[in-house]
């Protein structure tokens, strides 16, 4: 880390280092985040290829919940997954392939996405970020988190046994994952290199 990168005050995460006033200013500047961090997102599902006998798409939408938790940190993270869940479930066409409302067997993944966007945020504001292997460590643990509600949900939902959920909805999209954590590996910590020269 360098000396640039060291003077950054401990505990930031990239969204951090935006400039803001306080009080309303400071408000205003979370709330744009948040709602931009759900529109990323949004707009990150609509990137989606169908796998042949299951429901769940490939998206962007898991590597955009990740980004846009590690970025803005657990609390503004978890607000802007919370906003994407609410309004998809309201009626706004920005689930994967357009979908939305509150009845998709999909659904879970997306509450996972709420937690996954809390939890690699409060990793991130511990440095998690900032390293390849650790941003990998939270990007995995991220992962689980989504999977961990994601699959039982469908299971439920499609009325099908744990095991077939996760042969539906887990192990097709280990390998995208994989590729997904790798570019966080390299992103994540260039982000940080950058700022820290500027510092």
């Amino acid at each position: 880390m360098s000396t640039a990168t060291a003077s950054i005050r401990p505990g930031a995460v990239l969204a951090d280092l935006l400039p803001a006033a306080a009080g309303a200013r400071a408000l205003a500047r979370d709330l744009a985040l948040v709602v931009g961090g759900a529109a990323f997102t949004g707009l990150a599902a609509q990137f989606s290829v169908p796998v042949h006998g299951s429901p769940v798409p490939v998206t962007g939408q898991t590597f955009a919940a990740l980004l846009v938790g590690t970025t803005l940190g657990a609390r503004r993270g978890a607000a802007a997954l919370g906003l994407y869940l609410l309004a998809g479930m309201a009626g706004l066409p920005w689930f994967s392939e357009g979908a939305s409302g509150a009845g998709l067997a999909t659904l879970g993944y997306v509450v996972g996405m709420v937690l996954a966007a809390g939890l690699v945020g409060a990793l991130a504001r511990r440095g998690a970020d900032r390293s390849p292997l650790r941003t990998a460590g939270a990007m995995l643990l991220g992962n689980l988190a989504i999977y961990a509600v994601g699959v039982p949900y469908l299971a439920a939902s499609l009325h099908r046994s744990l095991a077939d959920a996760a042969h539906l909805g887990l192990y097709p999209y280990l390998l995208g994952d994989g590729l997904k954590i790798a570019v966080a590996m390299g992103a994540l910590p260039l982000a940080w290199r950058l700022v820290g020269r500027r510092a």
